[in-house]
């Protein structure tokens, strides 16, 4: 068995394990929170110790989730359509090889989703030695980088992947650390640790994979996690689609749990009664809608509590629902299910806030899938420019005689081409690409194109006969 690592030098691949590894721990409580509250496993509203008992079965009634809606109508707005490489009108297709062949087409929806949770996801580029190497999606409670400090986080300095080995239960890392001569990978393992976990007293040891040597090269010469932050700022990187929302939710569930409280009340209000008789062996009077309480004493008087309105607590619960809805710019419809005569120009108003978010965050999200795209094509062999654009499906959703009309006009406008307009009406990159190879064999077919002709002659306007009105004159007229 290895032995246990000795005290790690700066910049030494230990350093780096013990850093990267120190850095993903602290963050993980956070976005194991922001991951509850998207699941809807918020925590129970606050009430006093002595109604817990009481009133639990209400409290598990009480979460009403809005944080999962926030963040599936950005992402379901997002959709790559495939990549174009520097001086090519369409889409690149060993590229799309790439894509398809990693299944990217669902996983990167997982890696958008888990970055609008919480604020970043990371992609791993592995090389296999084929034309066609693994493209992974990775959660940010598995995977970090380290950024070369004042390289404003573009200069990837290290990658660190960590996981637990279903089979034997050890706790396994990968350093991937850049040089002077390259890239290479320090693989690491050691106990899983049980109960908390206390990073200074992990014992890690080298993990010996079968063929190959300790360290391994890294072929693509530079690390190979990418970042996919959401919405990332200066220091911090990514930013989670939720994180200044969740006291909003809470006075969502406060106000819900309160409410039911006092459906319960309302349901049986407190009864009171004066002169009742008050015999030592007189039970409590047990009120239930099929029980009628009685009395022989005349002076006996009744009366009850007036129950609290709930309006009051339906108004507050809209508006901390209109608070989310503003700040994270989800459309009030989406939230509270309101619509009633509302037109075209209205609705799409109300989704402008959204489109143009989901527009903003594509920004980021291409930088972070540009690169990986371009470490996958040098994994694969293929030229590898640092220019490649991500195609993306428009955000907006219109009707298709509104696009179809715009499309048509600017074509006819010489604003967009042909390919252009195609685009422009939502066809993707392979329906485009079917159809332009049928116009192709189209144009080499002599009998195609004596039918296309004889289809545009039908269809012209036939020119009056001669000496009908507005033809030409007969002579001798």
């Amino acid at each position: 068995m290895s032995q246990p690592l000795t005290a790690p030098v700066l910049g030494s691949p230990e350093w780096w394990l013990r850093r990267l590894h120190r850095e993903l721990a602290d963050r993980i409580p956070a976005l194991d929170l922001l991951d509850d509250y998207y699941r809807g496993e918020h925590p129970l509203p606050w009430l006093a110790p002595q109604a817990h008992a009481e009133f639990r079965r209400i409290l598990r009634m009480t979460r009403s989730n809005y944080m999962g809606l926030v963040c599936d109508a950005m992402v379901e707005r997002m959709s790559i359509e495939g990549f174009r490489l520097p001086g090519e009108d369409q889409a690149d297709e060993d590229t799309w090889r790439l894509w398809q062949a990693n299944d990217l087409d669902g996983d990167s929806d997982k890696g958008l989703l888990e970055a609008a949770i919480g604020g970043t996801a990371y992609t791993l580029v592995e090389p296999n030695g084929t034309d066609t190497p693994n493209i992974y999606i990775e959660h940010g409670t598995q995977a970090i980088i380290g950024y070369v400090p004042g390289s404003n986080r573009r200069k990837k300095a290290a990658g660190l992947k960590l996981w637990v080995d279903d089979w034997t239960g050890a706790l396994c890392a990968t350093v991937d650390v850049k040089t002077t001569d390259g890239a290479w990978l320090y693989k690491f393992e050691t106990d899983k640790p049980k109960g908390e976990v206390r990073i200074e007293n992990l014992q890690w040891r080298r993990r010996q994979v079968a063929g190959e040597s300790w360290p391994a090269r890294n072929t693509l010469g530079e690390v190979a996690l990418t970042e996919l932050p959401n919405n990332p700022r200066l220091r911090t990187g990514g930013v989670s689609e939720i994180s200044d929302v969740l006291d909003a939710q809470d006075r969502v569930n406060k106000t819900i749990a309160d409410r039911l409280m006092t459906q319960d009340f309302g349901a049986f209000p407190a009864l009171f009664a004066s002169g009742y008789p008050d015999d030592e062996d007189d039970q409590p009077v047990q009120i239930g809608r099929d029980r009628m309480i009685t009395t022989d004493v005349a002076e006996t008087k009744w009366w009850q509590m007036t129950p609290a309105p709930l309006d009051p607590y339906s108004a507050a619960k809209q508006q901390d629902v209109h608070d989310i809805a503003a700040r994270t710019r989800t459309p009030a419809q989406y939230l509270l299910g309101e619509m009633s005569n509302v037109n075209g120009e209205t609705l799409k108003a109300s989704e402008s806030g959204l489109v143009s978010k989901v527009r903003q965050r594509m920004r980021s999200f291409s930088e972070g899938f540009e690169e990986t795209m371009r470490l996958a094509r040098q994994a694969a062999g293929l030229a590898s420019p640092d220019e490649i654009e991500t195609i993306w499906r428009n955000p907006e959703f219109r009707t298709e005689a509104e696009v179809s009309d715009a499309a048509v006009k600017q074509l006819a406008a010489g604003i967009r081409d042909l390919r252009s307009a195609r685009e422009f009406v939502g066809l993707s990159q392979a329906e485009i690409a079917q159809m332009e190879a049928r116009e192709e064999a189209a144009a080499a077919d002599p009998t195609l194109q004596a039918i296309a002709r004889d289809l545009i002659n039908a269809s012209a306007p036939t020119a009056p006969p001669t000496g009908a009105p507005g033809g030409t004159p007969a002579v001798g007229g």
